[in-house]
């Protein structure tokens, strides 16, 4: 009988929520190579005034270390890929490792906000790939996290970690909902019309 980690749930979102940021992150940096050879080239995401993914790509935002962002989403996506994959495949490890991981989704979950308003009240468009890589980003950071939190290796009262094994879905639907309702207070009138 094949040998089930407990962390089998936990790897599997690893690996989906790290191939969609992946995903994202080649499908942008392949636009952006298009976009840098033509100026006048024109994603295919580029659908109307709001989103707009042409307008990201061009704005400073989109390059805030000095090198298009998407090529640290395809380091960063890559890396949680093969931390799934490896805990598929039965690997264990240490809780230093887990703080680590879940710092670097911290880093991206606090990037990927900055980056949402920045898309939403300073560059006024969206781009569908970076929506996609921001639901990855947030979905991975609260699951990572309630696992950590679960596992004892976030502190957490006894309440929280019942709450966090009953309900992990919770905060991360809550966020994504949250984001979700920014950006239709953000363009209602746009909707709408």
């Amino acid at each position: 009988m094949p040998h089930v980690d407990r962390n089998l749930p936990l790897a599997l979102v690893l690996v989906i929520t790290g191939a969609a940021g992946v995903l994202a992150s080649w499908v942008i940096t392949l636009d952006k190579f298009k976009l840098l050879e033509d100026p006048n080239f024109t994603p295919g995401c580029s659908l109307n005034p709001v989103v707009s993914c042409g307008n990201i790509m061009k704005s400073e935002q989109a390059a805030v270390f000095g090198f298009p962002n998407p090529m640290l989403g395809l380091a960063a996506y890559g890396v949680v890929v093969c931390v799934g994959m490896s805990l598929l495949a039965g690997a264990r490890f240490p809780r230093w490792y887990w703080l680590t991981l879940n710092a670097g989704c911290l880093f991206g979950v606090g990037f990927v906000t900055w980056l949402q308003f920045q898309s939403l009240y300073r560059i006024n468009s969206l781009c569908l790939w970076c929506c996609l890589a921001w639901a990855a980003t947030i979905v991975m950071f609260w699951c990572l996290t309630a696992f950590n939190a679960r596992s004892g290796f976030l502190p957490a009262p006894a309440g929280v970690r019942s709450f966090l094994t009953e309900f992990p879905w919770v905060l991360p639907v809550l966020h994504i909902g949250a984001v979700g309702m920014l950006v239709l207070t953000r363009w209602w009138d746009f909707w709408t019309s």
